[in-house]
């Protein structure tokens, strides 16, 4: 069972937007079975428009199309579909009704000629009703392909798949289970990972394939397969995890969704009820915001300074200008020193602290551009890591805050 998702717009060719809604749509098909053949993103014409429904329908089951239903003369799917279908065009009273419902309560203005023009659709498609906004989704089937056309804006789409697209394709099609198992690790590069899992890899049944993704300071490791028998998938699968965490369990921190290092971090904390404090040099506040992206980081996260310069580590720190003069700024005794200071001044069970050159020039240290150290102090104690990040600033201090997350884990783990 193969799917095609086509997205229309200009705006996308010419990186206006970013199109996040191929990627919602293949994560909603992958969890009932249905595989992801190709994404399209195409120009506002209908001659391309034809030309990509015309290929999708050689190689698909399913072509789900968003974008292109806006009431604007440049909005083209739906005149496309009638020619693509050799349909017209007819006044869906529903579809008004609904446009008529959005204009009354939530939009202060008259409704216009070309908003009532949203409520024409093909006289053969089932209109799938948009609550969220004007322009309805249309399902329409050719020989054995369903074509389905959904409004381009994101909370829109996203209605119309969870609501209406996703029971129906449920209904209509019959699907094997794909499942996947994909694992977090921190702390190992992708070949070294891939060296130390050489014989496991090699050993792997030919329907379960194992992929490697690698981001800034991480590696996962999707492991997938296809099958009729769900049960036997997972126990298939949950065995080929033994095998890996036998070979490198020590880097592996979480699983499945793409949970973050601060993720793990935030739940560790939680669940064993403990506190955190951060004090921020080069990482400049970063690794306080990441941790307070994370919903309910009030029962964990005591608070944090941004001590940038080296007066505010003296001043607010209390950090000994003897101790920065003797080792310099950038050093693990100062880093220490400032893990070791944030941690009693909010009374925290752990803390970080980092302080470094991210670049391009040097600050108030004599160190090489791209030296990071990491302080973490913890109930049992307090140590300081040194790194080498580097020389690109984003990505020096992008690196450290993941790295900083990566030593408090482990930290947390050692003194569980």
């Amino acid at each position: 069972m193969r799917a095609h998702i086509i997205t229309i717009g200009d705006e996308i060719l010419i990186g206006q937007i970013v199109d996040t809604n191929s990627a919602f749509i293949a994560k909603e098909l992958d969890k009932i079975g249905v595989e992801v053949y190709q994404i399209s993103s195409i120009s506002d014409s209908k001659e391309h428009i034809v030309h990509c429904l015309e290929e999708a329908q050689k190689t698909a089951e399913i072509v789900l199309i968003t974008g292109g239903l806006g009431p604007t003369k440049d909005d083209v799917t739906k005149h496309t579909f009638c020619e693509f279908f050799d349909d017209v065009l007819v006044e869906n009273q529903a579809v008004l009704h609904n446009i008529e419902r959005i204009f009354k309560h939530h939009v202060n203005r008259p409704m216009l000629p070309a908003n009532r023009s949203q409520a024409l659709v093909p006289s053969q498609a089932t209109v799938l009703m948009n609550h969220n906004g004007t322009a309805p989704g249309m399902w329409m089937k050719s020989g054995k392909t369903v074509f389905v056309s959904m409004p381009g804006v994101p909370f829109e789409m996203k209605g119309l798949m969870t609501s209406e697209v996703i029971p129906r394709l449920q209904k209509e099609f019959s699907r094997p289970f794909i499942l996947h198992r994909t694992l977090q690790t921190y702390g190992m590069g992708e070949s070294e990972i891939a060296d130390r899992i050489a014989g496991w890899e090699n050993a792997l049944p030919a329907d379960i394939k194992l992929a490697y993704l690698p981001a800034l300071g991480k590696v996962r490791l999707r492991l997938s397969t296809k099958g009729p028998d769900k049960a036997l998938l997972e126990q298939r699968l949950d065995e080929q995890i033994k095998g890996l965490h036998a070979l490198i369990g020590e880097i592996i921190v979480g699983y499945d969704d793409g949970e973050s290092i601060e993720a793990v971090v935030a739940r560790l904390l939680t669940e064993r009820h403990r506190t955190l404090a951060v004090a921020e040099s080069c990482t400049g506040g970063q690794i306080s915001a990441a941790i307070t992206s994370i919903p309910g980081a009030s029962a964990y996260y005591k608070g944090g300074m941004v001590t940038y310069a080296t007066h505010s580590k003296v001043e607010l720190l209390k950090i000994e200008q003897k101790l920065i003069d003797e080792h310099s700024v950038v050093s693990a005794e100062v880093a220490e020193a400032m893990a070791r200071s944030v941690q009693q001044w909010y009374g925290a069970d752990y803390a970080i602290a980092t302080t470094g050159n991210a670049g391009p020039t040097k600050g108030d240290s004599d160190a090489d551009v791209g030296t990071i150290y990491i302080g973490i102090a913890s109930p049992s104690g307090v140590v300081a890591h040194k790194f080498m990040m580097g020389s690109q600033r984003e990505r020096v201090v992008s690196k450290s805050v993941n790295k900083a997350f990566e030593l408090l884990q482990k930290e947390i783990l050692k003194n569980s």
